[in-house]
């Protein structure tokens, strides 16, 4: 019975068979594309105090000559940035093994080799190139040595200029936010027609404001033109040194020793009030190119100084006015420093610095900073907090020293440097990350990158035309493979 039943099944088996085999002769057979492997990038965001690794992913068949990026992984190294690691050879190389043993993890084997990986070190670079280049090309060259000795495709280790790093900034924001290029629903991708938005960033040794504009640019070292997606864009951008969170708060100490004099005690109207804290001279004040003016002559670099908070608002707010340069400006308009600047138009996302400070203010007052007049508010309530309140916030203890600080910082930065007035900062954004990724110039830069990796060809395959009977026979098929994939793009939906 079981052989009957046997060749029974066999033989509807062959007459299945001939009848696709029947089909296929018949019917008008068509070429499709199967989807193309993942390719894999690493950038390395060498900062002035961290150094994070983040890697990024797209299809290998890329879309109108830059690839498709999404995020697929971070990690965080553990110690200061590459360049605090100055004449101490072999440190800056082996606080990145670390991430680089995540990337090993994260990256499939077939893949690594065409992987290309990147090391863009920003502003606390720059400083130590200003201080001491040959210093500043070791730490490099050993950084670049390290990564050159993974199974990756090593590009470069190199120090992004201002403008760069600005204008990649810029790229991320509007990449993440689907201006340039999103999936329409047709399953195409499609060019939006939307307007860029601006982006602000902050960093530990300087920020950078970039945004697109049809203005006349009267300095055009502050222009860059950026191709993405067959589109050209024009933009404004520029980065100030020594204007990144840790450096201002650097300068902010020098300026009030220089105008109080070098004494035993220093007051600090940024401080809570009763708080104290002692500090080095040397290190931790004067040892940035970035305080050089303010160093007092035959300063004692040894010496160690008592600083003394007092919780005044309007002396906080007049010192740290006083770090910035709002005269002398040869152009129609400057923002700060003689900085040209045109007038800024459209959204801006604030992000790094930007996005932390005013989260802890709004956390603490419950003020968001939606307007100039809003901002002065929260700046007020957490200067003139007494002790008693600052030891309320312990969640924030770590960040109370310096919040009146920054709060000041941020307003003054925002409405007397770049002119965010009430009509223009209700429509600046403070976010961290944005599509499940971290809001950063690393993205911008892996675009630019993979504009350079070539693309690789669609797998290609026969098929029938589709029709009533094709569809019922690949609809199962199709939806447990969409359900099982974990390379979709973010815009595309799926309900499983």
């Amino acid at each position: 019975m079981s052989r009957y039943r046997a060749q029974i099944i066999g033989a509807a088996v062959l007459v299945i068979l001939a009848i696709i085999g029947i089909l296929l002769v018949v019917l008008p057979a068509k070429e499709v594309t199967m989807p193309a492997d993942n390719m894999y990038g690493i950038v390395l965001d060498a900062g002035s105090s961290h150094t994070s690794m983040f890697i990024y992913k797209w299809p290998a068949d890329k879309q109108n000559g830059t690839g498709i990026v999404t995020q697929h992984s971070e990690c965080h190294a553990k110690g200061g940035g590459i360049s605090s690691y100055a004449g101490k050879p072999g440190d800056a190389a082996k606080s990145l093994e670390e991430c680089m043993n995540h990337a090993l993890k994260k990256i499939p084997k077939s893949r690594q080799q065409q992987t290309p990986l990147c090391l863009g070190a920003t502003a606390g670079m720059r400083l130590l190139k200003e201080i001491n280049p040959a210093e500043s090309e070791r730490v490099l060259k050993e950084v670049g040595n390290k990564l050159n000795s993974y199974p990756f495709q090593f590009k470069e280790a190199k120090i992004l200029s201002g403008q760069e790093e600005g204008a990649f900034g810029w790229v991320t924001v509007n990449y993440l936010l689907e201006n340039f290029i999103k999936y329409g629903f047709v399953g195409h991708w499609l060019n939006p027609g939307k307007s860029t938005i601006g982006a602000l960033d902050l960093g530990g040794a300087s920020t950078q404001i970039t945004f697109e504009t049809s203005q006349y640019l009267e300095n055009l070292e502050s222009q860059m033109k950026l191709t993405l997606y067959g589109n050209t864009y024009t933009l404004y951008t520029h980065s100030f040194l020594c204007y990144g969170q840790d450096q201002f708060l650097k300068r902010l100490l020098a300026h009030l020793i220089q105008t109080q004099g070098v004494s035993n005690q220093v007051i600090n109207p940024c401080y809570p009030p009763k708080f104290n804290i002692s500090i080095n001279l040397g290190k931790d004040v004067f040892d940035s190119v970035c305080t050089k003016k303010y160093k007092p002559a035959n300063l004692d670099a040894k010496r160690n100084v008592t600083v003394v908070g007092s919780g005044d608002y309007q002396q906080c707010v007049n010192n740290v006015t006083e770090i910035f340069t709002f005269s002398n400006c040869s152009y129609s308009m400057c923002s700060f420093d003689g900085v040209f600047q045109p007038r800024v138009t459209g959204s801006f996302m604030a992000f790094s610095a930007f996005y932390h400070t005013q989260k802890y203010i709004k956390d603490i007052t419950n003020i968001a900073l939606t307007s100039p007049s809003h901002a002065v508010e929260a700046a007020k309530l957490i200067c003139n907090m007494t002790i008693t309140e600052v030891l309320i916030f312990k969640k924030y203890m770590k960040y109370m020293k310096n919040l009146c600080s920054m709060s000041n910082f941020v307003q003054v930065l925002l409405t007397n440097g770049y002119h965010f007035d009430e009509a223009s900062f209700p429509h600046v954004s403070f976010e961290k990350d944005a599509a499940g990724a971290s809001v950063g110039w690393a993205l911008g830069y892996m675009l630019e990158v993979s504009n350079k990796v070539p693309a690789e060809s669609l797998s290609m395959m026969k098929a029938l035309p589709s029709g009533p009977w094709t569809g019922d026979l690949t609809k199962g098929i199709t939806r447990n493979s969409a359900c099982k994939s974990k390379t979709k793009h973010r815009s595309l939906k799926m309900s499983c």
